[in-house]
């Protein structure tokens, strides 16, 4: 992706049936930027980081849990979920999401 160049976020991912697609936007060594696509009923089961995470859904819903909390997340709201807490996403519809994961503490 051109540095120089403005381009449409949800544009630079397509959604597959059945399936999460992901692409890396930008990985420096202080953080990453990456796309993701879930299909309708996909999701990421429960996980940790150790860095905070901000999830900002470009379009659809999602079910974003952590902590065992569960919050209902629709397109262009985000959520932050902080390093070392469980958490896992589920595709209520299907959904595009930008996540960038900051590497500081």
């Amino acid at each position: 992706m051109s540095r120089t160049k403005a381009v449409k976020v949800s544009g630079l991912i397509d959604y597959q049936e059945g399936s999460v697609v992901s692409r890396t936007i930008l990985e420096t060594d202080t953080g990453t930027v990456t796309l993701f696509a879930f299909a309708e009923g996909q999701g990421l089961s429960e996980h940790t980081a150790p860095f905070d995470a901000l999830v900002h859904l470009l379009d659809g819903e999602a079910e974003v849990t952590i902590s065992g909390q569960s919050l209902h997340v629709r397109g262009g709201e985000l959520v932050i979920m902080p390093a070392n807490k469980p958490h896992a996403l589920k595709a209520v519809t299907k959904f595009k999401m930008l996540l960038t994961m900051l590497r500081s503490q």
